[in-house]
């Protein structure tokens, strides 16, 4: 079978079925990206690159739609050049809302179009409206609205589509759910796993933490509202007030993945620095870490900290809970969907430092009660979200039924 991985960031969540698929010899897979860095063996790469971005001129409302477009374009002239090549795909896998799958369906109009579909915005009832301190105006309820037009069109295009959490499912409009499925990517539970013991030593980092016993984590893409960065911050000055041999980890990058900047240029992690009083000695930025060294961070964390708003569920929760961290998460969706309070984890009021820094601390004086919540937390992932369990599901989706669809068209 011919299978073609669309995603702009390579490999993305297609990483594990990329590379099984690969190892396939019935299988010729490409994957199309923007990324120009790495490769995966037996995966024919090829890079498409927009023209230009929406210009500065283009209504607010429809910039996300015109960059999608032109990534779409992109895509659809790579799809052309492989199609001279003499290759035509069976599949079609791409990430809905960046552009990349709008045509491909012009294109190769017998293959079968599956989407990934992560999230569907709305004013109203998730994260954009979530935070009172930020209300919304009728302008930003409109581009939300317009916002959806490039996954509108995917979802009228693809034959399927999945979803990793039921939350996220649930965001998309009615008329749809026909077509998706709920399938998380899945979590490597033999490689984010408990290592009780291990000392927190990252060379590479100039960090050694051997001699410290309450070590705090905190994981993230970038240090941003959506994840509750700065309420984690006033939570960890909180902390350090009570605990002063409390050491703070925090692993990833300063910038912002979701939602909006500062107006003034500063970053939320030079924000938080300024405003609080924090002791620098015990609190640590590593940056984004490779995973060998993201997994020794969280086995040696002794309370990990997760915080988002109503949105995309976030890896690192996951593995966090796979490696038997003490997970202290925001009372939110979609992380009720994993987290049952007091039983796998601690639920906390997402806008309340002051609990946070209390289930910290009731995590810390407590260490052998907690040792039951730690067990159920890695066996909640084992049980729901095993990699090796949720990857034949995966493939199953993506093969078994795409055999009958050409049985169907070939009858």
């Amino acid at each position: 079978m011919r299978i073609l991985f669309l995603h702009s960031n390579f490999p993305a969540q297609f990483r594990h079925l990329v590379i099984t698929l690969a190892k396939d010899t019935k299988h010729q897979i490409v994957f199309g990206t923007m990324r120009k860095d790495g490769n995966i063996p037996n995966v024919g790469k090829v890079i498409y690159q927009p023209t230009r971005e929406a210009h500065p001129q283009t209504h607010q409302y429809v910039r996300n739609l015109e960059n999608a477009v032109l990534q779409g374009q992109a895509a659809y002239r790579m799809a052309q050049e492989l199609r001279s090549q003499g290759f035509v795909p069976d599949v079609i896998y791409g990430h809905s809302g960046w552009g990349s799958t709008l045509f491909m369906k012009d294109i190769f109009p017998k293959a079968e179009l599956l989407c990934y579909f992560e999230w569907f915005y709305h004013a109203h009832g998730s994260d954009a409206d979530f935070d009172p301190s930020e209300p919304l105006d009728a302008d930003t309820e409109a581009r939300i609205r317009v916002k959806n037009a490039a996954i509108l069109l995917d979802l009228y295009s693809c034959d399927r589509g999945l979803s990793p959490t039921q939350w996220q499912r649930q965001q998309f409009p009615r008329e749809f759910h026909s077509k998706l499925k709920v399938l998380h990517d899945g979590v490597d539970t033999n490689f984010f796993r408990p290592n009780l013991g291990i000392k927190l030593v990252l060379p590479e980092c100039g960090l050694d933490l051997s001699g410290v016993d309450e070590i705090v984590t905190y994981a993230t893409r970038g240090m941003e509202p959506y994840r509750g960065f700065p309420q984690f911050m006033e939570a960890a000055a909180l902390i350090q007030q009570r605990r002063p041999n409390c050491h703070i980890v925090v692993v990833g990058d300063d910038r912002v993945a979701y939602g909006k900047q500062l107006p003034n240029g500063k970053t939320y992690k030079q924000l938080m620095l300024e405003k609080l009083p924090l002791d620098l000695s015990r609190l640590h930025f590593t940056g984004s870490l490779p995973y060998n060294q993201y997994l020794q961070v969280l086995q040696a964390s002794s309370a990990h900290i997760y915080l988002t708003r109503p949105f995309v569920l976030s890896w690192s929760m996951l593995e966090s809970l796979a490696t038997g961290c003490l997970v202290i998460a925001s009372n939110t969706a979609p992380v009720t969907e994993v987290i049952e309070d007091g039983k796998n984890g601690l639920l906390v009021d997402f806008f309340s430092p002051e609990q946070i820094a209390e289930r910290v601390d009731e995590v810390l004086n407590h260490c052998d009660r907690m040792a039951e919540i730690r067990q159920k937390a890695r066996e909640i992932i084992v049980q729901r979200y095993e990699l090796s369990q949720l990857l034949p599901q995966h493939l199953a989706w993506i093969l078994k039924e795409k055999t009958n669809h050409i049985t169907q068209l070939n009858g």
